[in-house]
């Protein structure tokens, strides 16, 4: 549907397709899978993470309350944290694209 997307279209529908391919039927998913989703799939942004203290609040989040379920909106916010942090990010913004 996206295929004459922009790059920033076509990256958020990857997204929205990665976290409702492993979703519920209720389109939520578990504290643990939302984990084992990040780790997988975001492994490059979260590598080297694991000693900064907002990375240890976000994972402690996740692995407390397991009953209580990550909807779409509160994954996306996860993401957003997880990048703010993330040393990848910086690497990043130093890579300038050729016009």
């Amino acid at each position: 549907a996206l295929g004459q997307g922009s790059d920033l279209e076509k990256a958020f529908a990857t997204m929205a397709l990665v976290y409702n391919n492993n979703a519920d039927p209720e389109g939520k998913l578990s504290r643990a899978e939302t984990k084992s989703l990040l780790q997988t799939q975001f492994w490059h942004f979260i590598q080297g993470q694991e000693n900064k203290p907002k990375y240890q609040e976000i994972i402690s989040d996740l692995d407390e309350e397991p009953e209580n379920k990550i909807d779409f909106e509160d994954f996306m916010m996860t993401l957003v944290m997880l990048t703010l942090m993330s040393d990848l990010l910086q690497e990043i913004k130093n890579v300038k694209k050729p016009k």
